[in-house]
């Protein structure tokens, strides 16, 4: 293979090879990894990035993580340490340097060849379990500021040397972090993830040889870039614009906080803006987005609404405009402003206004919204497990649908919420009983919650679930209580979220949104989660797939007659 005959073959052979290399880290990552955060939900991501800092290849990665971050990390790195030798690796959290939020611990290791020139950077991206924050748990939404969630920030902190860990930070976290053996076991397969991308890209080199991957570069971003013009031509111009709402929590206004999202396609150009800036300020919570989960929740909102076959690259991303405004609460955030829980609650806002804005453009294309999270069902457990005595903190994913409808499909069922792109995988009750002292009764999807419509969003799950012989924390930060998930172009609104205490003598007690709720022994957590809007006038919903939802205690014979006029008795 040689740089003049890259053909349209070997482009998607080397662009395989890539992505491969991607997945061997994320495999490294499930596989070693010590928290059930990374070895059963999944909640973690790898990929590579070019030495000028642009995303090449994220497989089976999270969209929250990846679309847009790694680029700025990359270049915070280089420009932190511009003297980048093999050997070499960083620990990244910092959100004012590119991360997402403070959980997700990152490590970055520089690919060099034997003449010292960078070449490549390699991701391995982990949410944590515990991160030292003043209360225990990683997403800390009415933190006032960075003092007060107590976040370790670490702005691409060298942790090795020569291939050598640098052993004064892991001290230090050892001593500041609640589960020290939990968390380094994650920073070891975050170690190893990496080192496996450096090693698999060396051999492609030398396979290869660098001429020939710098060629790749530049042909696969262009024809990346080539393939989102496309897929922008398909749609009519115009500006539209359209708002998400999250629920009001301690630190927001009374009537919570809107997310406007202005989109402007030009099919001619191929080119599409997102603007972003006529948001409020920064506000004293931790649900202010980085400037990563910013970018990367319009963008989300932008593929979600497209053809799906375009690359997610550097390539397509010239085409997408994401216009910030430094200061705002979905912009670019200054210290010491508090994003703890940026990846989720305010990002799946930003991408479910993005989106629906784009299906106001023309039927056929944008999303319904996708249902708020994190319901206590996401949330993080901890307490002192009394068969070891000893303590634990571990986010569990028992369960959330939320999935909205697409113009041409009914909803991803177990879509999570919106940066998550159903690629985190919903625990499995036994491991989570095994590994902590709870019990889980139930789980079940609630009839009549779907977002009706031509495409029906997924229903609203509930999930039941308590401490055995012991009390437990269970931190969460909901949304969709009280501005649920919204359709489009006639599409209804799925089902709101809901959080109960139940008491030892079953008096249910509905909790505050935001919250470290301790369950007693007899006592149990019932989170409601948010449905899924629908797309579409629910009267031209095909009959059979109604029937079909009947048939499966979806909907009910009343909610199919009433909303989508089909008769099923």
């Amino acid at each position: 293979m040689t740089t003049q005959t890259l053909d349209g073959a070997q482009l998607a052979i080397l662009n395989n090879r890539f992505e491969g290399v991607a997945r061997k880290m994320a495999n490294t990552l499930l596989r070693a990894g010590r928290s059930g955060v990374l070895n059963r939900a999944r909640d973690f991501s790898a990929c590579i990035v070019t030495a000028d800092h642009q995303l090449l290849a994220a497989a089976e990665s999270l969209p929250i993580h990846v679309l847009s971050g790694p680029d700025l990390m990359a270049a915070s790195m280089q420009r932190f340490h511009p003297n980048l030798k093999r050997g070499d690796a960083f620990l990244h959290n910092s959100p004012y340097h590119g991360c997402s939020h403070p959980a997700d611990h990152t490590i970055l290791v520089p690919v060099m060849d034997d003449d010292g020139i960078h070449r490549f950077t390699v991701v391995a991206k982990a949410h944590q379990a515990d991160i030292g924050n003043s209360i225990p748990t990683t997403y800390h939404g009415t933190a006032r500021d960075v003092y007060e969630e107590g976040a370790l920030i670490f702005p691409a902190v060298k942790v090795q040397e020569d291939y050598r860990t640098i052993e004064d930070i892991v001290r230090m976290c050892e001593m500041r972090i609640r589960v020290p053996k939990q968390w380094k076991g994650d920073f070891l397969a975050m170690l190893g993830a990496a080192r496996i991308g450096e090693r698999e890209i060396l051999e492609l080199a030398a396979e290869i040889g660098w001429d020939q991957l710098d060629a790749f570069e530049k042909r696969w971003f262009d024809y990346s870039e080539q393939s989102m013009i496309d897929a922008i031509g398909k749609l009519p111009s115009g500006k539209v614009s359209a708002t998400s709402t999250h629920d009001p929590i301690p630190g927001t206004p009374p009537e919570g906080i809107t997310i406007k999202a202005e989109v402007e396609v030009d099919a001619a150009t191929g080119t599409i803006i997102v603007d972003l800036t006529d948001n409020m300020d920064s506000l004293p919570c931790g649900l202010n987005l980085s400037e990563a989960c910013a970018r990367t929740s319009a963008l989300i909102g932008v593929f979600n609404s497209i053809d799906h076959s375009v690359p997610k690259n550097a390539g397509a991303f010239r085409r997408v405009d994401v216009r910030l405004r430094e200061g705002s609460v979905c912009g670019v955030p200054i210290h010491p402003t508090s994003c703890s829980a940026a990846t989720t609650n305010l990002a799946d806002r930003v991408c479910a206004a993005t989106q629906s804005a784009i299906a106001q453009v023309a039927d056929g294309f944008g999303m319904a919204e996708v249902g708020a999270g994190l319901s206590p069902a996401s949330g993080v457990i901890s307490g002192n497990d009394p068969r070891t005595g000893k303590s634990f903190i571990n986010q569990l994913f028992l369960g959330a649908t939320g999935g909205g409808a697409t113009a041409h499909n009914d909803a991803w069922m177990t879509y999570l919420h919106a940066g998550n792109g159903g690629l985190c995988f919903i625990d499995s009750v036994e491991l989570d009983e095994l590994c902590q002292p709870i019990l889980v009764e139930s789980r079940r999807l609630l009839k009549d919650t779907e977002g009706p419509g031509r495409q029906r969003g997924a229903p609203s799950l509930e999930v039941t679930f308590g401490p055995v012989g012991c009390d437990v924390d269970v931190a969460f930060v909901s949304d969709g209580t009280i501005n649920g998930p919204t359709g489009v172009r006639g599409g209804g609104s799925g089902g709101q979220s809901r959080q109960y205490l139940r008491k030892a003598d079953g008096s249910l007690v509905e909790t505050e949104q935001v919250k470290v709720q301790r369950v007693s022994a007899g006592e149990a957590i019932i989170s409601i989660t948010c449905g899924g809007g629908g797309y579409g006038d629910p009267r031209e919903r095909d009959p059979a797939k109604v029937r079909h939802d009947v048939a499966e205690g979806w909907i009910s014979p009343e909610r199919a007659a009433e909303i989508y006029g089909v008769s099923t008795i």
